[in-house]
């Protein structure tokens, strides 16, 4: 998929107050795909605009993009970027890395100076960053539905003031699927692993094994996450439970398209579902019916097994919503937040409602 990049960033003072925006559009130019803004503090204009370029490549990357055009009104960060110009100078060196090292996921980019006025959309979300001062919200659900009172989260003690032993959850992500590869949207269907999604899940349980200390595993229900789980059950020796309220969510109609495939289909609806977790593909499931299927499994999960040491094998977005209501973060979690095929992350839990998060996105056994 090709898509085009525009990013900007300010500073009220250079070095002062600052912020960066980013939107990006189908290949056409004409349909917005993501937007990004942030206020980053203190700092100058040429780091507010790297940190609008980076943020950019991330969204195009999230998007499952292969081809980008960047227009930036930036002359120094489009000339360092295209290999014409040397980043000389401390700041911009390690924010010039982090871009290069985002520009290596993709098949083709090109990055083009254009003048000021063309790269409205982005100041303006600069200048909405800065203006601000600290607030995000790209793509951002701005509150939980009413219609889902099981979604807010009433948050517990943090960890320095817990009480009672923790029950941890490892929170193991299924290999890799023929669906993933493609990046299609995959929910209630069931693909088996590939071959490389078999090693995935091979290296996920010999770090598991060598690592020691899980007494219990608990699995969804669908294949690919069965698969992984047996993967290190057989080298535990330990059984696999399964429950229902794991599964990953239902995409309905949207079962096997692409990201682009799926705006193509139903531009309007997925808009608004990229924007509010009330809101559920045609035939499917809103996010907001995940998290209260995804917390009560959860408490099942605790009550049953807890406290103590357990293997959750299951999919994206039952991982992130676990780790949302550990941190009791809003909903924007959801759309921000990356993990990685067969990537390990940990959130324990507290008999007194505490929560705390020890790892996410882990993937050295990979490497």
């Amino acid at each position: 998929m090709a898509v085009i990049v525009e990013a900007d960033g300010g500073s009220r003072g250079n070095p002062g107050v600052a912020g960066y925006g980013a939107v990006v559009y189908d290949h056409t130019g004409d349909l917005v795909l993501a937007e990004r803004k942030e206020y980053i503090g203190t700092a100058t204009n040429n780091v507010a605009e790297y940190r609008g370029l980076i943020a950019g490549l991330g969204a195009a990357a999230e998007l499952g993009a292969t081809q980008v055009t960047v227009r930036m009104d930036s002359k120094l960060v489009v000339e360092q970027m295209s290999g014409r110009w040397k980043v000389k100078h401390p700041d911009m060196i390690p924010l010039a890395r982090q871009a290069r090292e985002l520009v290596g996921r993709f098949s083709d980019v090109e990055f083009i100076w254009i003048p000021r006025a063309q790269n409205s959309h982005a100041d303006r979300l600069a200048n909405e960053a800065m203006d601000a001062l600290g607030e995000t919200d790209t793509p951002t659900p701005a509150a939980e539905p009413s219609s889902a009172p099981a979604a807010a989260v009433t948050a517990g003690p943090g960890w320095t003031a817990t009480a009672g032993a923790p029950t941890k959850l490892i929170l193991l992500r299924h290999g890799q699927t023929a669906l993933s590869v493609d990046r299609r949207y995959s929910g209630r269907g069931n693909p088996e692993l590939t071959e490389l999604g078999r090693e995935q899940a091979s290296r996920a349980a010999d770090r598991l094994a060598a690592q020691g200390g899980i007494d219990t595993i608990v699995a969804s229900p669908l294949g690919r996450a069965q698969e992984t789980a047996n993967a290190v059950a057989d080298r535990l020796g330990l059984p696999v439970h399964t429950h229902e309220g794991l599964t990953e969510t239902d995409f309905g109609e949207w079962e096997g398209l692409t990201f682009r495939e799926a705006i193509e289909r139903d531009a309007d609806l997925h808009r608004r579902w990229m924007g509010d977790i009330g809101v559920a593909p045609p035939g499917g499931e809103s996010f907001a019916d995940v998290t209260t299927r995804v917390r009560a499994a959860t408490e099942d999960v605790v009550s049953q097994y807890g406290p103590g040491t357990v293997l959750v094998v299951t999919h994206v977005t039952p991982i992130k919503t676990i780790l949302r209501l550990a941190l009791d973060a809003g909903p924007s979690l959801l759309f921000r937040l990356h993990l990685d095929l067969a990537s390990l992350s940990i959130a324990e839990i507290y008999p007194d409602g505490g929560a705390s998060v020890k790892l996410v996105n882990d993937t050295n056994h990979l490497a």
